[in-house]
């Protein structure tokens, strides 16, 4: 069993880097296996070009597709799971890994697909406001749908979507015990990963 995290964030001292340390862990202990595409570590590039978007990947030999595509589409069909894990920007994911659903899903697994690639898709996600204010702007709504049915969609049979909210709502003392509580919560979604 094979999990494939599609990571997206600078910098490692973040909160959403503590989140994915800590649902590796639990991966870790479940006894499965992950690889992992950190896409601002890698460098990726999030531009579909003027020859890429002409091309469209369709019934593509995959020597014409671009090799960074190749090799992450590779490590998506090599794994039983996938995961997303990213913080919430303007209400959505950051442009790299936007780029990255632009370049690497364009063309890949299309609708005509008999079976799902994955078992299950995880998205787990950052945000400073709670989920109770996401949620009354319409915002929590609107970030899931586009996650699990316009991106993931079909391609992933069982799919979840976890926010980790409010690191900019509360008091740093509220703020603590619900960075703990989170936390503790990714790794758990980890442990448990078979089972969700």
């Amino acid at each position: 069993m094979l999990i494939h995290i599609v990571y997206a964030h600078p910098s490692v001292e973040s909160f959403t880097h503590a989140v994915l340390e800590q649902f590796l862990a639990g991966v870790t202990e479940a006894g499965i296996e992950y690889s992992i595409s950190d896409l601002y570590e890698q460098g990726f590039r999030p531009e579909l070009t003027l020859d890429e978007y002409h091309l469209g990947y369709k019934n593509v030999p995959d020597d014409c597709v671009p090799p960074d595509v190749a090799a992450e589409r590779a490590k998506l069909l090599a794994a039983d799971m996938w995961a997303f894990v990213y913080p919430v920007w303007w209400t959505d994911c950051p442009a790299i890994l936007k780029g990255w659903f632009d370049r690497v899903w364009t063309g890949f697994i299309p609708n005509v697909l008999a079976e799902p690639a994955a078992k299950r898709a995880f998205v787990l996600c950052t945000a400073g406001n709670s989920i109770e204010r996401l949620t009354e702007l319409g915002e929590y709504q609107a970030m899931e749908t586009v996650m699990l049915t316009d991106r993931i969609a079909h391609r992933a049979a069982v799919k979840s979507f976890h926010v980790f909210d409010g690191s900019a709502a509360f008091s740093p003392a509220e703020w603590h015990q619900l960075k703990v509580e989170h936390l503790a919560e990714a790794h758990r979604l980890g442990r448990e990963i078979q089972a969700a």
